[in-house]
């Protein structure tokens, strides 16, 4: 690629997407800090602007200020719009008003953040993809699963950059970027599909080099130790193009989209159309795992009963696990001698639990199954310590057409309680979700990244927002991110919980607008497709 932005880009932040990423949502996370500690309500309002005072932005515009010149700073690394020099020295700062400040921090986040992931892929393209020794090592196919159409997507990110460069240095006020990002979503941002639908490949073929192939294990460490890399890890440069489009369509969701006049929500709705390249990524990674997971799981299961068909398109898994089952009737707390509870092992898919007992050879026997909207659960009220974390499980009707009951012991309190929340879903949480559109819950900001574990865990970026839906005593959480809805637990110390009302209900009232736009916009274009 001969981009002849590639200098001055190298200058313009000095960071790679990785590190931007981090002090962007570190930033992110200490400017909520400091508005939950804010207590005044006076504080946080904005001063009312006479008409006289707010006229004044087409003043400005007219006047044709100079252009912003970052891209020859050499000494620029990671800037907000408003520290800028060039910005400070205009007084625009006291013109523009709080949210229109707020929209040019989001679109120069923008341009910035995408020179820095611009680098970062060059440099996995030029110091791991490029490089002699890795390609000698490497079969073509192998290459090929591991950097997938990295190169495609470079391109993309190339081209979109040298369009947000000449936007921004047009005027030290960015006019808009919500076009250039339409344009290149619709017509270019495909290119995402295929290398993030690959992702499942990628890794499993990552794993399996470096278990089988010592010289390829020996190359990556040394060309993760180059001081280009920062110290940080090859995969971490292989996950970029996931981690970018997702970040995009937030920004574009989040940032972007804040006006309520017509033509901001027409161009709000094309705009998150144009982001269904990212549904796309998600579905087609989803996809793939959870078809492997299942012939997975089919090929361990040995009907005691009737058989039941396990793979199909409509089915994944949400929980599997080990549970203790009581022997006997409720009251046989006295039999010490003899053993109370016996193991079983669940699988719990989204329409169907399969309960089994695990047999030798890594195989399961199935011995009752249900189908998931015909199960109930119960919480055992406190009865001494060998009863403790255990719960009712009643199959209103089982494989035999009857209804059947188990008394199972979870290992935890925050076990039990996740495996009542997957077998029935409808059960009342502890608090309630935003989708109930009531004014006030609790919630906590991710200040530390977590990787889901179990099916019914939810990964979590650095700054996402969750309401608390439900918790337990031994340091687990079970929440619903807000700004896509997904729901799962996590650890309690991966988060700080957000104390201020006024900020969570500020948070709510963003959610329910991004959430209603998106109804908005998928009532729009379904019309326009009928038309």
């Amino acid at each position: 690629f001969s981009c002849n932005l590639s200098d001055p880009l190298c200058c313009l932040l000095g960071l790679l997407y990785q590190e931007y990423r981090d002090k962007s949502t570190r930033q992110e996370i200490e400017t909520r800090r400091l508005q939950d500690s804010q207590t005044d309500p006076e504080e946080s309002s904005p001063s009312e602007e006479t008409p006289s005072e707010a006229e004044p932005t087409s003043t400005t515009e007219s006047k044709a200020p100079p252009q912003i010149s970052l891209l020859r700073n050499s000494n620029s690394r990671f800037n907000l719009w408003q520290d800028l020099p060039e910005i400070q020295s205009s007084g625009v700062l006291s013109i523009l008003q709080p949210d229109e400040i707020k929209l040019q921090e989001a679109m120069f986040e923008l341009f910035t953040s995408e020179a820095s992931y611009y680098k970062s892929l060059k440099l996995l393209v030029s110091h791991f993809m490029e490089n002699e020794r890795l390609k000698k090592i490497l079969h073509p196919s192998e290459a090929h699963i591991l950097f997938s159409n990295v190169l495609d997507v470079m391109a993309v990110s190339e081209r979109f950059l040298l369009d947000l460069e000449q936007r921004v240095e047009e005027n030290i006020v960015i006019s808009d970027v919500c076009d250039i990002v339409y344009q290149h979503a619709v017509n270019h941002f495909s290119v995402y599909i295929t290398y993030v639908s690959n992702q499942t490949y990628q890794e499993r073929a990552y794993k399996q080099l470096l278990q089988d192939k010592p010289a390829f294990r020996e190359v990556i460490s040394q060309l993760e130790l180059d001081p280009k890399c920062k110290g940080l890890s090859f995969s971490s440069f292989l996950i970029l193009p996931f981690q970018r489009i997702t970040r995009l369509k937030l920004l574009v969701q989040v940032e972007f989209c804040t006006s309520f006049s017509p033509e901001g929500q027409w161009r709000q709705i094309f705009l998150l159309s144009s982001f269904q390249v990212v549904k796309a990524c998600n579905e087609g990674v989803r996809k793939m795992s959870r078809t492997e997971q299942m012939i997975s799981i089919q090929k361990k299961l040995e009907f005691k009963i009737k058989s039941v068909p396990i793979i199909s398109h409509s089915r994944w898994l949400l929980k599997q696990g080990e549970l203790q089952q009581m022997n006997g009737p409720k009251t046989s707390r006295t039999l010490r001698t003899k053993k109370l509870f016996r193991e079983i092992y669940l699988f719990l898919f989204n329409d169907l639990l399969v309960i089994c007992r695990q047999i030798p050879g890594d195989k399961y026997q199935v011995f009752d199954s249900a189908p998931r909207g015909l199960l109930r659960v119960e919480e055992l009220e406190d009865q001494g310590q060998s009863l403790a974390n255990v719960f009712i499980l009643r199959l209103l009707e089982n494989a035999d057409d009857r209804e059947a009951s188990y008394m199972l012991k979870a290992s935890s309190q925050s076990e039990m309680k996740r495996w009542m929340i997957s077998l029935a879903p409808n059960r009342r949480t502890k608090f309630v979700s935003f989708t109930s559109r009531l004014v006030d819950c609790p919630q906590i900001q991710c200040v530390h990244p977590y990787v889901a574990q179990q099916p019914d865990e939810l990964s979590l970026e650095l700054a996402d927002v969750l309401n608390i839906l439900d918790k337990t005593d031994d340091g687990w959480i079970f929440g619903e991110r807000l700004h896509d809805q997904e729901r799962g637990w996590f650890p309690s110390s991966m988060g700080e919980e957000i104390l201020n009302p006024k900020i969570r209900a500020q948070n709510l009232k963003e959610c329910f607008r991004v959430h209603k736009s998106d109804d908005s916009q998928r009532r729009k274009l379904g019309s326009r497709n009928r038309q």
